[in-house]
């Protein structure tokens, strides 16, 4: 401890900014070497689970493998984390615009466990958002043991998520837009500078561990300017495939949670994932190997099982076989997460993207209208679900482009993108992540300023130079009290300090001066109840909704049990509002 104090004594000495600069390496670092624990784990536990299999009744185990692991990873957080750490993206958002960026210390590694169990034994989610939430817990972590602002805290915050995907996909730029895009909004340029330092750390790190190989091998065909508007088509399609994964996603994670004992929501979901993986081998785990099949042209050897044997001899009916994918993916995904699996929907996303693809261009060959290249369309068809369903478009075009390893379908990808992007936004305002948390009115966006405002905290602009007056006391003690008070309002409490109104100068001036009132009259009966009450950690915008409201320029601020804490003003407000625009700019 000594050793870290004397660490920390010298580091604060260095320039802010310079502080933010190696500390985005520290968190890179982490990121980079969480991303290879992750995909080793997964893989180990994949490997060890399935490389006996010899014959197509090995099969049959696929019905209990993932239920276990659910189980495993449902009793791990159940009784070890003793909290909810699933969906991690959406959790990430939350703890930016509640909790002050600040993230508990075992995020970052029990996600990474517990989504390790749940994906090796074939859980149908990503690691994705498992790893975002725990390269932020370590941006989150180290911001706050160097005693770093809330700001800053952020941005490493965002580090750490930056550094997290781009480790996971050895993809640097898409790193760092997937952290502007979904989780750190109206982010100044010089704060990009650590984004990208935790990325290409990140990456290299996963480069010496894991191989400088792509994250998906494939087949490329040349681009063709004549299928443009087939990518067009594609788009749309994409747009919609989005809507339905985002709706279906919710609203069967939903009716699960209406399931009381989380005893019966594993036994629902296990059984389920079993049936399904059984069914359609695809859907087991990640996905990620059976996309590379794919692109490289092998849809009945990707299908495997007892149905790929049997059932996909007809050429229709391997279209229908990836349709029945397309439709049902978003169900295995929302079955192992409300189950007790621990995993993201990033992976499943591409997945699905993929699936949406090759069904599309499969179904345009097989009508005879245009040739299409499949390997090309399921690439695209990645990234336009992605646009659609995180819609974060141009995390998706690059992702796509850097996973593949070149840019030869960048046309493609941008007009795919954009257009899923758009025909979603026609019908679905949210993502995926942020769907529930702006029901919740926990949700940042792009607006500068409620940006701004997310910076400012309530308990922050506290003003306590108020002076207080009893409840029980008279006229005569108010006079005493205004006497010495450079305010013209007297918040009125009771013996417990307890807010109970305010007494405005302006009303007792006309009988402040007639002592013989000084006994007679009782504070109850001047004070007046306060326009609006404020909470100490209130949310800003409802703070200043309330001052809208009220047209008040004074509101007093509580805590939880309403004891009084000082008052806060909108003059205030706007002055720190400004200073911290001025700051933005400033950066």
């Amino acid at each position: 401890m000594k050793i870290f104090s004397r660490i920390k004594k010298g580091f604060s000495a260095i320039p802010e900014r310079t502080q933010l600069v190696l500390l985005s390496f520290v968190v890179g670092l982490g990121c980079g070497f969480a991303a290879v624990l992750l995909k080793t784990l997964i893989k180990w536990i994949h490997h060890g689970l399935t490389f006996w299999f010899t014959k197509p009744s090995d099969a049959y185990l696929y019905l209990i493998y993932p239920g276990i692991g659910m189980l495993l990873s449902f009793l791990f957080v159940r009784f070890f984390v003793k909290e909810d750490i699933s969906h991690g993206v959406t959790k990430v958002l939350l703890s930016i615009s509640r909790n002050e960026s600040r993230i508990k210390p075992h995020n970052t590694w029990t996600s990474i466990m517990a989504s390790s169990v749940t994906i090796g034994f074939g859980g149908s989610v990503g690691a994705e958002a498992p790893i975002v939430y725990t390269g932020a817990a370590i941006g989150s972590n180290v911001g706050r043991s160097m005693g770093m602002s809330y700001k800053n805290m952020t941005i490493l915050l965002g580090c750490g998520a930056a550094g997290a995907v781009a480790g996971i996909f050895k993809a640097p730029l898409a790193g760092v837009l997937f952290t502007l895009e979904i989780l750190l909004f109206n982010i100044s340029m010089t704060s990009i500078l650590p984004l990208l330092i935790s990325a290409i750390t990140a990456t290299v790190v996963s480069y010496i561990f894991l191989g400088d190989a792509v994250a998906i091998a494939n087949t490329i065909e040349t681009f063709s300017m004549g299928n443009l508007p087939y990518y067009f088509i594609l788009g749309i399609f994409c747009g919609i495939i989005s809507l339905y994964f985002i709706r279906t996603s919710l609203r069967v994670e939903d009716k699960m949670r209406r399931v009381r004992k989380p005893i019966n929501r594993w036994i629902i979901g296990a059984i389920a994932m079993g049936v399904l993986v059984f069914l359609f081998p695809p859907l087991y785990g990640e996905g990620y190997n059976s996309l590379t099949l794919m692109l490289n042209n092998n849809p009945i050897e990707m299908a495997g099982g007892i149905i790929g044997e049997r059932v996909l001899a007809n050429k229709w009916a391997i279209l229908l076989f990836f349709t029945a994918i397309l439709l049902v993916k978003v169900y295995a995904t929302a079955f192992t997460n409300a189950g007790g699996g621990v995993g993201g929907t990033f992976g499943p996303t591409l997945f699905t993207g993929g699936i949406a693809g090759f069904v599309l261009g499969r179904f345009i060959n097989l009508t005879g209208i245009h040739v299409i290249p499949e390997a090309n369309f399921v690439l695209v068809g990645m990234g336009g679900l992605m646009a659609g369903v995180m819609q974060a478009p141009m995390t998706a075009i690059f992702l796509i482009a850097e996973m593949t390893g070149g840019y030869d379908l960048l046309i493609p990808l941008i007009l795919t993108s954009a257009i899923s992007f758009a025909t979603i936004r026609l019908v679905e305002q949210y993502s995926i992540y942020t769907k529930r948390i702006a029901q919740q009115g926990d949700l940042l966006t792009h607006d500068s300023d409620r940006a701004v405002l997310t910076l400012l905290k309530t308990s922050d602009l506290i003003e306590t130079d108020f002076s207080t007056i009893g409840f029980n006391s008279t006229l005569g003690d108010l006079v005493k009290v205004i006497a010495t008070s450079k305010r013209n309002i007297f918040p009125v409490v009771d013996h417990y300090n307890q807010f109970q109104g305010i007494v405005f100068l302006d009303d007792v001036r006309k009988i402040m001066f007639d002592q013989s009132q000084y006994e007679s009259v009782q504070i109850p009966t001047i004070m007046k109840n306060a326009p609006a009450m404020v909470y100490y950690d209130e949310k800003m915008e409802s703070v200043m909704n309330k001052f809208e409201v009220t047209q008040a320029w004074n509101l007093p601020v509580v805590d939880r049990n309403n004891k009084y804490l000082g008052f806060v003003s909108k003059s205030k407000i706007f002055s720190s509002y400004r200073e911290q625009l001025q700051q933005v700019s400033h950066d």
